[in-house]
């Protein structure tokens, strides 16, 4: 499906392709949270890179976060890239070089309607803050941390979603 989006003040606007577009997994990591969720967590799809187009180049910016390893103090420089609206600063993906064939929009950014998803799945509960309500379903999968599975094994698993 083809999805377009947008930052809040347009200077920003995209299209890619997402193979399946379903908002389901909420992110609660310090890093989603802080740079894209307002509501605590931030909601992210996975779409093919290449088919991404983009107009208002001159307006991204580029965050990477420094991360701490669990009972270390040095940090480094995570891979993962976070681009943004420099002008507005809306969220509006996520790319990483070590899967340079995904590129994931932020559901927040998207003005395509979007199908909604059978269940929700709540990642990195462990780095969620305190205030946060989880929502959902008392079915929906929780976990503390990342899952095993990936975005293609999810999909995979609920079958057609259009």
């Amino acid at each position: 499906m083809r999805l377009e989006g947008s930052c809040h003040c347009q200077k920003v606007r995209f299209t890619v392709d997402a193979p399946e577009p379903v908002p389901f997994m909420r992110c609660y990591c310090s890093i989603c949270r802080k740079t894209a969720g307002g509501g605590g967590y931030a909601i992210n799809l996975g779409a093919a890179t290449h088919s991404m187009k983009v107009t208002g180049k001159r307006y991204l910016g580029i965050y990477q976060a420094r991360i701490a390893e669990e009972g270390e103090t040095k940090t480094h420089l995570s891979e993962a890239r976070r681009y943004f609206c420099s002008r507005c600063g809306s969220a509006l993906w996520a790319w990483d070089p070590r899967w340079p064939d995904l590129v994931h929009p932020h559901a927040s950014a998207i003005d395509t309607p979007l199908p909604p998803p059978p269940e929700n799945v709540h990642i990195m509960l462990g780095s969620k803050a305190p205030w946060v309500q989880v929502e959902g379903n008392a079915e929906d999968p929780r976990f503390e941390e990342y899952p095993s599975m990936s975005l293609a094994q999810w999909h995979e698993s609920k079958g057609p979603h259009r």
